[in-house]
């Protein structure tokens, strides 16, 4: 009984350390001089590991590292003034080598599913890791969000950092050589602009994005279901029993995943097996970024505004969180604890040719824009 009540005392005040290191952190972002600063974060296989952080004129912070050019933290101010971050995630390299479900990263070279782990391009059968049942996710074993990325600052007036990555020709059963360039830009107006870029040597499919976890409240003690959310999509791909889209394109209108006006996440819910994991197709005519999302929570004041080129939305309402990883203010992550809102190309579309292509060609530059901006209602 004395050694269970030791290792509840201690881990007591190991949470309380957690909690009053991460409001230290929260606290002093409001003092911080606009720009990149630069932390040691640790090491994989021998390769540093770096934590930059970026910092604008209203105090807003952005932090990202090298390892999975994973964005660990989004903080900012809420209706009353409190800081705090509304992206889940660690203040050491250790949570994420733990291999959390891409908490904040970079994932390719193939964004979402591709069904039974395979595809077929000039006549060519490639096979790639099934790490998601029969499926392919999010790049393989070892995609874009667990390798370390050249990072290079490039201007810390307005906080500019970019990394870049080579995928050598055969990585995880992808052919051709990538080049993949990230820029990370934080403005004064609070927008977090993530562009990617990139270019191969044979014809390849790539689609990438961040897979940030986002509870606006800054509290995973809050469910993300009382947020509401509008999606400018008249249409969706739905799914198969393993998330595979059918090919079909479906209306939302009378279902549940109709968010073309603002509703609460958990309305809904209940009605949708699992919970929602399903691509939205947006209402764009062309490929400019436009405003295609808006995610609200009343009880901070705070509003996401979503950004993109792409003409698709990945909404993942954190199924499959139970509570294994804790947030860096030691809170257990729970089911609908956080949110995804994952710009992309559609799952599956190597095997749908129906669906817009996300073959890249030599000779042709990939480009894909996202802005995620923080907006506050006093």
């Amino acid at each position: 009984m004395k050694s269970i009540s030791f290792i509840l005392s201690a881990a007591l005040i190991l949470s309380a350390v957690a909690c009053n290191n991460a409001t230290k952190t929260e606290e002093s972002s409001a003092s911080a001089k606009p720009g990149i600063t630069k932390a040691d974060w640790g090491a994989v296989d021998s390769n540093k590991v770096y934590l930059y952080t970026l910092t604008n004129s209203k105090g807003t912070v952005v932090t990202i590292s090298n390892y999975g050019g994973t964005v660990t933290s989004f903080v900012t101010a809420d209706k009353n003034g409190n800081r705090s971050s509304v992206i889940i995630g660690f203040d050491s390299l250790s949570g994420y080598l733990a291999h959390p479900p891409y908490f904040g990263a970079i994932v390719g070279r193939y964004g979402n599913r591709i069904g039974d782990a395979k595809f077929t391009l000039d006549g060519k059968q490639y096979k790639l890791a099934a790490n998601n049942g029969k499926n392919s996710l999010h790049g393989g074993l070892k995609g874009f969000d667990k390798v370390i990325w050249t990072p290079t600052v490039m201007n810390d007036t307005v906080p500019m950092l970019m990394l870049t990555y080579f995928s050598k020709d055969g990585e995880e059963g992808y052919p051709g050589n990538l080049k993949v360039m990230v820029h990370y830009t934080l403005t004064n107006d609070d927008e977090l602009k993530i562009e990617y870029t990139a270019t191969t040597d044979k014809a390849t499919p790539v689609n990438l994005t961040n897979h940030s976890y986002f509870n606006l409240t800054g509290d995973v003690s809050n469910t993300i279901l009382n947020h509401t959310l509008m999606i400018d999509a008249d249409n969706y791909t739905p799914v198969d029993t393993t998330l595979i889209p059918t090919g079909e394109i479906k209306s939302v209108k009378g279902t549940a995943f109709d968010f073309t006006t603002a509703k609460a996440i958990g309305k809904d819910i209940d009605s949708v097996k699992g919970g929602y994991d399903h691509n939205f197709v947006l209402n764009k005519k062309d490929n400019s970024s436009q405003k295609v999302a808006v995610l609200s929570d009343s009880t901070s004041g705070r509003i996401l505004e979503v950004y993109t080129t792409e003409p698709g939305l990945q909404f993942y309402t954190g199924n499959f969180l139970d509570g294994t990883f804790r947030n860096r203010d030691g809170k257990p992550i729970n089911q609908h604890t956080a949110l995804c809102m994952e710009t992309q190309h559609f799952p599956d579309s190597p095997n749908k040719p129906s669906f817009p292509s996300t073959i890249l060609q030599p000779g042709q530059e990939y480009h894909s824009e996202t802005v995620y901006k923080v907006v506050v209602n006093k």
